[in-house]
C-alpha cells in the first residue's frame, strides 16, 4: 500500500496518476450533482457526510476495473468507464427534471416512447450541462494525447487488488452508516429518492438491477398458493356498495375522457380573475355529477400508464418502470374483460402511435375489442397536432364517427395530449393569458388547460347530438400531475402560499368527475385514489365486486379505505400524511407528536403491504391461476388493432 501512493503515483505518467484524477473527477462531480441537481430531502451531518461519502465508493470501485486490463487498454477502458458514467449521471439528470424521479432499467425498455419526446426534452436541457462533460474531455486528452506518456506495463494484481478494496471498505462503510440512519434501508421502503440520497446513484443503479431481476424471477416462482394471501387480504378489505348509487348506471354507455397532467387546483381556480375551466366549474355543481375533490392519482414511473392500469384493474402500477411496457402479457380481469360478460363492446381512442406505452399490445391482455390510434385520424395538418399527437378539439370531431359505429352499450376511453408537457400551444388557439411567475412550464399551463376544458365541453356537446348523452356515464379523471415539485418556487406564487410538505401532497389531486344523467349528484369530501376508480364504476353498473382481486374499495360505499397510498410507499389520509419519512396532521400540517406516532406507523405498515401484495400479483402474474365466478378469461389472440384488418371485418 505504501509503494501505491508514492510521489511517483501521482503523475501523469503513471496510469495510478491518471487513473486518481479520473477518480478526483468523477467523485467530485457527482457529489455537486447529487447536491444541486435533485431534491434529496439532505438532512443533518451524517446524511451530508453520506451524500460526499458514497460517490468515492462507486467512482474506485467503477473505475478500478481498468486495472485488470494489459498495455494501453487500461486506459482505453478506464475512459469508456468514465464516460458511461458520465452520461448515466446526466441522463438521470434531465429524467429528474421533469419526473423528479431518477431512470430504473424496466424505464430503458420504453424506447418505444422516445421517438415521440421531440421538445419535451429540449425544453429540459440547460446551457450549463455542457459542464457536465468538461471532464469527459479532459479524460479523452488523458487518453489520446502525446503528451501524456502511457504505461504499457501489467498494473500488479496486488495493487489492484487493493485499490478495490480500498473501494469495497469505503462502500461497506457507506451502507452500514445508511442502515445505522434508515433501518432496513433496501428492503422496507419503495422510494428512490432515500436509495440515492444514502448510497448514491451508481449504487442505486446497481440496487435496481438486482431489483428488477428479482421481479422478473417472480413469475417463474410463482404457484397458486401464492394468491391465498392476497384473496384473504382484498376480500377481507372488500367494502360493501351503496344502496342509493348501486346499479344507477345499469345498462349505461361507459365513456372515460383523460384529462392529461390535469391537477385539480385548477377546478374554480381564477387567472387575474378569469375563471380557467368555466365548463369544468359547472360540471361540478351539476345536479347528476358526482365530483370528488380529495382524489389522488397514485401513478409512479408510469405516468399516463400507470393510471390507466390502476383504473382498468385496481392494481398498482410497479415500483419501477410501467407495467404497459414489461407486464404486457400477463393475465388480466381488466375492466373490458369484466364488461364483456355484460354484453359490453370496448374501445380506446387516441391521437398517436398504438406503440406509445406499448398500448396496442397491453390493451388485448385487458380485452379491447377496438383501439383507434393515430392511424385512424387525419393528422395531416400541422395547426391540428400538439407534441404527443392529435390536439383535442379535432381528436373528438374526427373520433364522432368510430363511436357512432359502435354496438351499444359500450366502455369507450378517449386519451388526450392537448395539456401534456411541455404546455406550449399556438397562441392563435388559445382563449385565456399566461401567468406571471417567470417558470414557463407553470405560465403556459393555464392555456393549455383552458384548451382542455373547451375539448371537453365541445365532446359533451356532441354527444348530446350523437344521441349519446342520457344513456351514458360519463367519467373524467386526471391521470397525473402537470407540475412537478421542482416548480414550487413558482407554484408558491399561483396558490399564494408556501409549498409545504403537505401542501405538496395536496397537489397531487386530480379530478374525479363521475355524471350519470338522472344520477343524484354532490360533492364528495372522501379520500379516494386511481386503484378505487373500477370497484366504484363496477357498482355504479350494478356488478358486485367481491371475487375480484381489487386493491381499491368504492368511494361511495361507507366502508371505502380513506388511505390514499403513493407509490413511493408515502400515503395521504383524513387524519394522517406521511410524506418523505416524516408523518404530519392532516388538518394542521404539523409534525405529529409522539401520542399520535402508533396509528401513525400502523396506517404505514397497511400501506406497505397492500403496496407489497399488489406488486406480487403483477410481478408473479398471479391472475393466471384464479378465475372470478362468472368471468371469462380473456384471450389475447383475438384482438388485432390495425387498420386495415379493422376495415376488412368490417
Amino acid at each position: 500500500m505504501k509503494d501505491l501512493f508514492n510521489k511517483k503515483a501521482f503523475s501523469l505518467n503513471t496510469f495510478l496518476g491518471v487513473f486518481l484524477v479520473a477518480v478526483l473527477m468523477l467523485w467530485g462531480k457527482t457529489y455537486i450533482t447529487q447536491l444541486t441537481q435533485f431534491q434529496l430531502g439532505v438532512e443533518g451531518a451524517l446524511q451530508h457526510f453520506l451524500l460526499l461519502l458514497n460517490p468515492l465508493g462507486s467512482a474506485l470501485l467503477f473505475l478500478g476495473i481498468s486495472f485488470l486490463f494489459k498495455g494501453t487498454r487500461k486506459y482505453t477502458v478506464l475512459l469508456i468507464v468514465y464516460t458511461l458514467m458520465s452520461i448515466l449521471l446526466y441522463a438521470n439528470v434531465v429524467y429528474y427534471r421533469f419526473f423528479s424521479d431518477f431512470i430504473t432499467l424496466p424505464t430503458i425498455y420504453q424506447t418505444q416512447n422516445f421517438g415521440d419526446l421531440g421538445g419535451s426534452i429540449l425544453t429540459l436541457i440547460k446551457p450549463f450541462d455542457i459542464l457536465f462533460f468538461v471532464d469527459v474531455l479532459v479524460m479523452f486528452y488523458l487518453r489520446f494525447s502525446r503528451n501524456v506518456q502511457k504505461e504499457t506495463n501489467r498494473f500488479g494484481y496486488k495493487k489492484a487488488i487493493s485499490i478495490l478494496a480500498v473501494a469495497l471498505v469505503i462502500s461497506i462503510i457507506n451502507l452500514g452508516l445508511a442502515e445505522a440512519s434508515r433501518p432496513q434501508l433496501l428492503t422496507r421502503g419503495f422510494d428512490r429518492n432515500y436509495i440515492v440520497k444514502y448510497l448514491g446513484m451508481y449504487n442505486y443503479s446497481i440496487y435496481d438491477s438486482v431489483e428488477t431481476m428479482k421481479a422478473s424471477s417472480q413469475r417463474a416462482l410463482a404457484d397458486s398458493s401464492d394468491l391465498t394471501e392476497v384473496i384473504n387480504y382484498t376480500q377481507s378489505n372488500y367494502a360493501e356498495p351503496n344502496a342509493q348509487y348501486f346499479g344507477a348506471a345499469k345498462g349505461m354507455n361507459v365513456i372515460y375522457l383523460h384529462l392529461e397532467s390535469f391537477q385539480n387546483f385548477l377546478i374554480d381556480y381564477k387567472l387575474n380573475g378569469e375563471e380557467v375551466t368555466p365548463f369544468l366549474n359547472s360540471l361540478s355543481k351539476d345536479k347528476s355529477t358526482l365530483y370528488f375533490d380529495n382524489f389522488f392519482h397514485q401513478t409512479g414511473q408510469g405516468k399516463t400508464s400507470d393510471a390507466e392500469f390502476m383504473l382498468e384493474n385496481s392494481l398498482y402500477g410497479l415500483p419501477q418502470g410501467s407495467a404497459f411496457i414489461t407486464k404486457a402479457q400477463n393475465t388480466y380481469q381488466a375492466a373490458p374483460g369484466i364488461l364483456k360478460d355484460y354484453g359490453y363492446t370496448s374501445a380506446v381512442f387516441h391521437g398517436n402511435k398504438g406503440s406509445f406505452w406499448n398500448r396496442s399490445e397491453v390493451y388485448k391482455s385487458f380485452g379491447f375489442d377496438h383501439f383507434y390510434d393515430a392511424s385512424y385520424y387525419d393528422t395531416s395538418s400541422p395547426e391540428d397536432m400538439a407534441e404527443y399527437g392529435l390536439l383535442d378539439k379535432p381528436f373528438y370531431e374526427q373520433s364522432k364517427s368510430y363511436l357512432s359505429s359502435l354496438p351499444q352499450p359500450f366502455y369507450t376511453k378517449f386519451i388526450t395530449v392537448g395539456n401534456h408537457f411541455p404546455y406550449t400551444m399556438n397562441q392563435e388557439l388559445v382563449t385565456i393569458g399566461k401567468a406571471d411567475t417567470g417558470d414557463s412550464s407553470v405560465d403556459d399551463y393555464f392555456q393549455t388547460a383552458r384548451y382542455t376544458d373547451e375539448a371537453i365541453e365541445q365532446a359533451f356537446n356532441q354527444l348530446k347530438e350523437q344521441g349519446l348523452y342520457e344513456n351514458s356515464m360519463i367519467v373524467l379523471y386526471g391521470d397525473h400531475y402537470g407540475i412537478s415539485h421542482n416548480h414550487n418556487k413558482a407554484m408558491a406564487q399561483v396558490m399564494g402560499e408556501e409549498i409545504t410538505p403537505v401542501a405538496g401532497a395536496n397537489l397531487q389531486r386530480v379530478p374525479l368527475f363521475i355524471h350519470v344523467p338522472g344520477m343524484k349528484g354532490k360533492t364528495s369530501h372522501t379520500y379516494g385514489g386511481q386503484t378505487d376508480l373500477l370497484p366504484t364504476l363496477l357498482h355504479l353498473l350494478g356488478i358486485d365486486t367481491k371475487d375480484y382481486v381489487q386493491f381499491g374499495s368504492d368511494l361511495l360505499s361507507e366502508e371505502h379505505n380513506e388511505i390514499v397510498p403513493f407509490r413511493n410507499g408515502d400515503f395521504i389520509s383524513p387524519s394522517v400524511d406521511s410524506i418523505n419519512e416524516k408523518f404530519y396532521d392532516n388538518k394542521t400540517g404539523l409534525p405529529l407528536d409522539e401520542s399520535q406516532m402508533e396509528l401513525a406507523n400502523s396506517l404505514k405498515k397497511e400501506v406497505d403491504r397492500k403496496l407489497q401484495l399488489s406488486d406480487k400479483v403483477v410481478n408473479g402474474d398471479l391472475l393466471r391461476f384464479y378465475t372470478p365466478k362468472g368471468f371469462t378469461p380473456v384471450d389475447r389472440t383475438q384482438f388485432n388493432y390495425t387498420k386495415e384488418d379493422t376495415v376488412e371485418a368490417e
